[in-house]
């Protein structure tokens, strides 16, 4: 079974990506976060210069487009296939406030037959292989088999499915029976995504849905990096933390931006560890990011 690393905005970029494929591996292909389109289909330099081929050596890769504009789409797409890559992801996923009242991401599941007619302009000649990530509805669990009939009617060459509604976020447990009717009812491959953060799930996974190729974790590689591997041991973590540090220290300006981007990984990393609640609440305060190597030198060293 193939293992995706799922996109998390501000969290795994190319700098993120290098370091965990050093430290950690297992993983067959990584979905960078969303591209913003603009007009022409020409994206931030930021987002270009993080899925650039030659900053993702060694990596499988697939961007990500986020938009509810078929021309803007096709362009950014057509940009994407000139630089190399085979496949892009379409988000139909994102929750956040700011996204959905655009109607992209995960807004856009609000209008099934205005997404309909979207998906058929991007399908029809598209510049290269096209799969989606979506949650199974906006309001309800309900809404997904009205999405699934939409999405069987494409040749969407993998679609990921989060099994949580758009109000849902992420709480609450993930509505496998979803799955489940995905498995029988689908015309095109399937990814399971939502919740995976041990590796006896993903056996049972293999054993449930046995045409199942591939799923795609995010959040449990964040909590717990080696985990499919059988190396989330605290010397390869501390290695892991310490090349990512250090890296976003030569791309940064500052220290200040690099703390905050420790801080950030240790709202999740803290569930790998006994004392890690503990650990997070000193990281929190710290102001300086020489405290937080001397932190980390005496939990590690």
């Amino acid at each position: 079974m193939n293992i995706y690393f799922a996109p998390l905005e501000g969290i795994t970029g190319m700098i993120f990506r290098q370091a965990y494929e050093k430290n950690f591996g297992g993983i067959d292909r990584y979905y960078a976060p969303f591209v913003t389109t603009r007009d022409g289909g020409i994206m931030k330099k930021k987002e270009k210069r993080d899925i650039l081929p030659e900053n993702n050596k060694g990596i499988d890769l697939v961007p990500q487009i986020m938009t509810n504009s078929v021309e803007d789409f096709r362009k950014t797409a057509g940009q994407m296939a000139e630089m190399g890559y085979r496949e892009v992801n379409l988000n139909l996923g994102c929750p956040s406030g700011t996204i959905v009242p655009k109607r992209k991401g995960a807004g856009f599941l609000r209008e099934p037959e205005k997404l309909e007619r979207f998906l058929d302009g991007i399908y029809t000649d598209a510049p290269l292989a096209i799969s989606i990530k979506s949650r199974i509805g906006f309001y309800e669990p309900e809404e997904f088999r009205r999405l699934l009939d939409i999405y069987n009617q494409f040749p969407v060459k993998e679609l990921i499915l989060h099994l949580r509604t758009r109000e849902e976020f992420y709480n609450g447990p993930v509505h496998e029976e979803a799955f489940e009717y995905a498995a029988e009812h689908s015309k095109n491959p399937l990814c399971y995504n939502g919740d995976v953060c041990f590796i006896e799930q993903i056996e049972k996974l293999k054993e449930k849905y046995p045409s199942l190729s591939s799923v795609m974790i995010g959040r449990g590689f964040l909590r717990c990096p080696g985990f499919v591997t059988g190396e989330n041991r605290a010397d390869k973590i501390y290695q892991f933390m310490t090349d990512l540090e250090q890296a976003y220290e030569e791309y940064m300006s500052g220290e200040v931006p690099v703390l905050f981007k420790m801080k950030e990984m240790w709202t999740y990393l803290q569930a790998s560890f006994p004392e890690g609640e503990q650990w997070f609440r000193k990281i929190k305060k710290m102001k300086k990011l020489s405290e937080y190597k001397k932190f980390m030198r005496e939990k590690f060293e």
